[in-house]
Protein backbone atom coordinates (compact mmCIF):
# COMPACT_ATOMS: atom_id res chain seq x y z
CA UNK A 1 0.00 0.00 0.00
CA UNK A 2 1.08 3.70 -0.68
CA UNK A 3 -0.23 7.22 -0.26
CA UNK A 4 -0.61 8.95 -3.90
CA UNK A 5 -1.40 12.34 -5.37
CA UNK A 6 -3.05 12.77 -8.47
CA UNK A 7 -4.59 15.68 -10.62
CA UNK A 8 -8.11 14.02 -11.01
CA UNK A 9 -10.92 15.60 -13.54
CA UNK A 10 -12.45 17.56 -10.90
CA UNK A 11 -9.58 18.54 -8.74
CA UNK A 12 -5.75 19.09 -8.18
CA UNK A 13 -3.33 17.19 -5.57
CA UNK A 14 -5.88 14.57 -4.41
CA UNK A 15 -5.13 12.01 -1.77
CA UNK A 16 -5.58 8.26 -2.64
CA UNK A 17 -4.29 5.20 -0.99
CA UNK A 18 -2.82 3.22 -3.31
CA UNK A 19 -2.61 -0.65 -4.27
CA UNK A 20 -1.60 -3.08 -6.90
CA UNK A 21 -1.81 0.22 -8.88
CA UNK A 22 -5.85 0.85 -7.79
CA UNK A 23 -6.06 4.71 -6.48
CA UNK A 24 -8.93 4.61 -3.35
CA UNK A 25 -10.29 7.90 -2.19
CA UNK A 26 -11.01 7.98 1.78
CA UNK A 27 -13.43 10.11 2.98
CA UNK A 28 -12.77 13.31 4.34
CA UNK A 29 -8.87 13.31 3.25
CA UNK A 30 -9.37 14.90 0.05
CA UNK A 31 -5.51 16.26 -0.15
CA UNK A 32 -2.45 15.65 1.51
CA UNK A 33 -2.99 18.48 3.63
CA UNK A 34 -5.80 16.85 5.56
CA UNK A 35 -4.15 13.58 6.13
CA UNK A 36 -1.23 15.61 7.55
CA UNK A 37 -3.78 16.93 10.43
CA UNK A 38 -4.05 13.66 11.72
CA UNK A 39 -1.67 11.45 14.12
CA UNK A 40 -0.29 8.85 12.84
CA UNK A 41 -2.98 6.74 14.91
CA UNK A 42 -5.40 8.51 13.31
CA UNK A 43 -4.06 8.09 9.19
CA UNK A 44 -3.42 4.48 9.96
CA UNK A 45 -6.77 3.76 10.73
CA UNK A 46 -8.58 6.28 8.44
CA UNK A 47 -6.77 4.87 5.48
CA UNK A 48 -7.65 1.32 6.31
CA UNK A 49 -11.30 1.92 5.16
CA UNK A 50 -10.47 3.63 1.77
CA UNK A 51 -13.28 2.68 -0.64
CA UNK A 52 -13.91 4.73 -3.63
CA UNK A 53 -11.71 4.04 -6.66
CA UNK A 54 -10.43 7.19 -8.50
CA UNK A 55 -8.65 7.75 -11.62
CA UNK A 56 -5.87 10.75 -12.41
CA UNK A 57 -2.87 11.40 -13.49
CA UNK A 58 -0.06 10.64 -10.59
CA UNK A 59 1.61 13.71 -9.56
CA UNK A 60 3.91 14.99 -7.22
CA UNK A 61 3.18 14.04 -3.82
CA UNK A 62 2.67 17.59 -1.97
CA UNK A 63 -0.20 19.74 -1.75
CA UNK A 64 -0.23 23.68 -2.36
CA UNK A 65 -0.28 24.49 1.80
CA UNK A 66 2.71 22.45 2.25
CA UNK A 67 6.46 23.59 2.23
CA UNK A 68 9.17 20.88 1.06
CA UNK A 69 12.85 21.79 3.29
CA UNK A 70 15.93 20.44 2.97
CA UNK A 71 19.01 19.28 4.96
CA UNK A 72 22.60 19.54 4.11
CA UNK A 73 25.98 17.97 4.84
CA UNK A 74 24.03 14.82 7.07
CA UNK A 75 26.65 12.60 4.89
CA UNK A 76 30.31 12.12 4.97
CA UNK A 77 30.11 11.89 1.56
CA UNK A 78 28.06 15.39 1.21
CA UNK A 79 30.67 17.20 3.16
CA UNK A 80 33.43 16.00 1.39
CA UNK A 81 31.60 16.88 -2.21
CA UNK A 82 30.82 20.71 -0.82
CA UNK A 83 34.39 21.16 0.56
CA UNK A 84 35.87 19.98 -3.23
CA UNK A 85 33.82 22.66 -5.00
CA UNK A 86 33.84 25.14 -2.50
CA UNK A 87 36.10 28.28 -1.93
CA UNK A 88 35.51 28.20 1.52
CA UNK A 89 35.69 24.35 2.53
CA UNK A 90 35.72 25.29 6.01
CA UNK A 91 31.71 26.07 6.56
CA UNK A 92 30.96 22.60 5.35
CA UNK A 93 33.49 20.51 7.86
CA UNK A 94 32.27 22.96 10.63
CA UNK A 95 28.67 22.16 10.03
CA UNK A 96 28.68 18.46 9.34
CA UNK A 97 30.72 18.29 13.21
CA UNK A 98 28.26 20.87 14.45
CA UNK A 99 24.89 19.95 16.74
CA UNK A 100 23.23 22.22 14.61
CA UNK A 101 22.16 21.00 11.14
CA UNK A 102 22.42 22.64 7.75
CA UNK A 103 18.60 23.67 6.94
CA UNK A 104 16.83 25.44 4.21
CA UNK A 105 13.63 25.91 2.33
CA UNK A 106 13.78 23.93 -0.99
CA UNK A 107 10.30 23.78 -2.61
CA UNK A 108 6.48 24.07 -2.71
CA UNK A 109 4.27 22.28 -4.88
CA UNK A 110 4.29 24.88 -8.29
CA UNK A 111 7.86 23.78 -8.29
CA UNK A 112 7.71 20.08 -7.81
CA UNK A 113 7.95 17.43 -10.17
CA UNK A 114 6.68 14.10 -9.90
CA UNK A 115 8.20 11.23 -11.56
CA UNK A 116 8.69 10.87 -15.14
CA UNK A 117 8.79 15.15 -15.49
CA UNK A 118 11.44 17.12 -16.13
CA UNK A 119 13.35 18.40 -13.91
CA UNK A 120 15.84 21.64 -14.46
CA UNK A 121 19.41 22.74 -14.79
CA UNK A 122 19.58 26.70 -14.45
CA UNK A 123 21.24 28.02 -18.05
CA UNK A 124 23.53 30.56 -16.31
CA UNK A 125 25.34 27.28 -13.89
CA UNK A 126 28.12 25.90 -15.56
CA UNK A 127 27.19 22.56 -13.60
CA UNK A 128 24.12 21.35 -11.95
CA UNK A 129 23.97 17.83 -9.99
CA UNK A 130 21.24 15.35 -8.60
CA UNK A 131 21.53 14.80 -5.23
CA UNK A 132 19.25 12.02 -4.42
CA UNK A 133 17.53 11.66 -0.89
CA UNK A 134 15.30 9.94 1.54
CA UNK A 135 12.62 12.37 2.30
CA UNK A 136 10.34 12.21 5.08
CA UNK A 137 7.04 13.41 5.50
CA UNK A 138 6.32 15.11 8.84
CA UNK A 139 2.49 15.66 10.39
CA UNK A 140 1.65 18.73 12.47
CA UNK A 141 1.87 16.61 15.56
CA UNK A 142 6.07 16.23 14.77
CA UNK A 143 5.25 12.78 13.43
CA UNK A 144 7.18 10.95 10.67
CA UNK A 145 3.85 9.11 8.62
CA UNK A 146 6.04 8.28 5.68
CA UNK A 147 9.05 8.23 3.45
CA UNK A 148 9.18 9.43 -0.52
CA UNK A 149 12.22 10.13 -2.77
CA UNK A 150 13.81 13.22 -3.37
CA UNK A 151 15.90 14.61 -6.05
CA UNK A 152 17.63 17.96 -4.52
CA UNK A 153 18.77 19.39 -7.89
CA UNK A 154 21.65 21.66 -7.00
CA UNK A 155 23.41 24.10 -9.56
CA UNK A 156 26.75 23.26 -7.85
CA UNK A 157 28.95 25.69 -9.77
CA UNK A 158 26.81 28.76 -8.19
CA UNK A 159 26.81 27.16 -4.33
CA UNK A 160 30.39 26.43 -5.04
CA UNK A 161 30.95 30.29 -6.10
CA UNK A 162 29.37 31.45 -2.91
CA UNK A 163 27.66 29.48 0.22
CA UNK A 164 25.28 32.47 0.41
CA UNK A 165 23.87 31.59 -3.04
CA UNK A 166 22.86 28.86 -1.81
CA UNK A 167 19.44 30.06 -2.62
CA UNK A 168 19.74 30.26 -6.21
CA UNK A 169 21.87 27.16 -6.72
CA UNK A 170 18.76 24.91 -4.99
CA UNK A 171 15.14 27.34 -5.58
CA UNK A 172 14.23 27.35 -9.14
CA UNK A 173 11.78 25.97 -11.46
CA UNK A 174 12.25 22.19 -12.02
CA UNK A 175 15.11 22.16 -9.27
CA UNK A 176 12.82 19.39 -7.24
CA UNK A 177 11.38 16.20 -8.18
CA UNK A 178 9.67 14.17 -5.73
CA UNK A 179 7.77 10.98 -5.23
CA UNK A 180 6.56 8.17 -6.89
CA UNK A 181 4.53 8.41 -4.16
CA UNK A 182 4.51 7.97 -0.03
CA UNK A 183 5.43 4.99 1.88
CA UNK A 184 3.22 4.53 5.00
CA UNK A 185 6.06 4.69 8.04
CA UNK A 186 4.30 1.71 9.40
CA UNK A 187 5.31 -0.03 5.86
CA UNK A 188 8.52 0.77 5.38
CA UNK A 189 12.11 -0.66 6.17
CA UNK A 190 14.61 0.27 8.59
CA UNK A 191 16.66 2.74 7.80
CA UNK A 192 19.55 0.82 7.59
CA UNK A 193 17.72 -1.32 4.86
CA UNK A 194 16.64 1.45 2.91
CA UNK A 195 19.79 1.22 0.71
CA UNK A 196 19.88 4.18 -1.92
CA UNK A 197 20.85 3.72 -5.81
CA UNK A 198 21.09 6.60 -8.84
CA UNK A 199 22.41 6.82 -12.14
CA UNK A 200 22.54 9.10 -14.30
CA UNK A 201 21.88 7.96 -18.26
CA UNK A 202 22.68 9.73 -21.43
CA UNK A 203 21.48 8.05 -24.38
CA UNK A 204 22.74 4.34 -24.06
CA UNK A 205 25.03 5.33 -21.95
CA UNK A 206 25.59 5.00 -18.01
CA UNK A 207 27.90 8.04 -17.54
CA UNK A 208 27.69 7.81 -13.50
CA UNK A 209 26.29 5.34 -10.85
CA UNK A 210 26.63 5.51 -6.56
CA UNK A 211 24.68 3.99 -3.68
CA UNK A 212 24.54 4.74 0.01
CA UNK A 213 21.95 4.17 2.74
CA UNK A 214 19.88 5.75 5.02
CA UNK A 215 21.52 3.98 7.57
CA UNK A 216 24.61 6.20 6.61
CA UNK A 217 22.94 9.80 7.45
CA UNK A 218 25.15 11.62 10.37
CA UNK A 219 21.90 12.58 12.33
CA UNK A 220 19.38 10.55 13.55
CA UNK A 221 15.53 11.54 11.64
CA UNK A 222 14.34 12.48 15.29
CA UNK A 223 17.15 15.17 15.29
CA UNK A 224 16.24 16.78 12.29
CA UNK A 225 12.76 16.84 12.85
CA UNK A 226 13.37 18.84 16.46
CA UNK A 227 15.49 21.41 14.47
CA UNK A 228 13.21 21.87 11.59
CA UNK A 229 10.27 22.75 14.53
CA UNK A 230 12.13 25.52 16.02
CA UNK A 231 10.91 28.56 15.98
CA UNK A 232 9.11 27.74 13.50
CA UNK A 233 4.71 26.89 12.43
CA UNK A 234 4.10 24.33 10.46
CA UNK A 235 0.09 24.09 10.43
CA UNK A 236 -0.04 21.57 8.00
CA UNK A 237 3.13 19.48 8.56
CA UNK A 238 5.79 19.70 5.82
CA UNK A 239 8.26 17.26 3.85
CA UNK A 240 12.08 17.15 4.53
CA UNK A 241 14.80 16.04 2.56
CA UNK A 242 17.32 14.62 4.91
CA UNK A 243 20.39 15.18 2.56
CA UNK A 244 22.16 13.20 0.00
CA UNK A 245 25.22 10.75 0.32
CA UNK A 246 25.92 9.91 -2.81
CA UNK A 247 26.97 12.94 -5.15
CA UNK A 248 28.71 12.61 -8.67
CA UNK A 249 32.71 13.75 -9.08
CA UNK A 250 33.52 17.21 -10.11
CA UNK A 251 34.02 15.62 -13.61
CA UNK A 252 30.06 14.69 -14.13
CA UNK A 253 27.30 17.05 -14.66
CA UNK A 254 23.53 17.30 -15.67
CA UNK A 255 23.09 18.12 -19.81
CA UNK A 256 19.64 18.41 -21.26
CA UNK A 257 18.36 15.10 -22.08
CA UNK A 258 19.54 12.90 -19.07
CA UNK A 259 17.75 10.55 -17.28
CA UNK A 260 18.26 10.47 -14.02
CA UNK A 261 16.91 7.51 -11.82
CA UNK A 262 16.64 7.19 -8.35
CA UNK A 263 15.87 4.20 -6.32
CA UNK A 264 14.90 3.85 -2.45
CA UNK A 265 14.48 0.22 -1.60
CA UNK A 266 11.13 -0.56 0.12
CA UNK A 267 10.13 2.87 -1.64
CA UNK A 268 10.14 2.91 -5.33
CA UNK A 269 12.20 4.58 -8.37
CA UNK A 270 11.88 8.01 -9.16
CA UNK A 271 12.94 8.89 -12.62
CA UNK A 272 13.75 12.23 -14.37
CA UNK A 273 14.49 13.72 -17.50
CA UNK A 274 16.84 16.76 -17.75
CA UNK A 275 15.92 20.46 -19.18
CA UNK A 276 17.67 23.43 -19.14
CA UNK A 277 15.81 26.59 -17.64
CA UNK A 278 16.48 28.87 -20.00
CA UNK A 279 16.80 32.98 -19.88
CA UNK A 280 13.49 34.18 -20.15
Amino acid sequence: MKFSVLHTKNAQYQFAVTTDGVHRGVEGIPTLTEAMHLTLAELKTRTASATTSITGELAPPIAAEIELWGAGVTYLRSRDARKEESGVPDVYQRVYEADRPELFFKSTAVRARGTNAPIGIRYDSEASVPEPEVAIYINKHREIIGYAICNDVTARSIEGENPLYLSQAKIYIGSTAIGPDITPAWLAPAANEMSIKAKILRGSALIWEAETSLGALNRTLEDLVNYVFRCQDFPHGLILSTGTGIVPPMDIALAAGDIVEINVAGVGTLSNTVEVIPEK
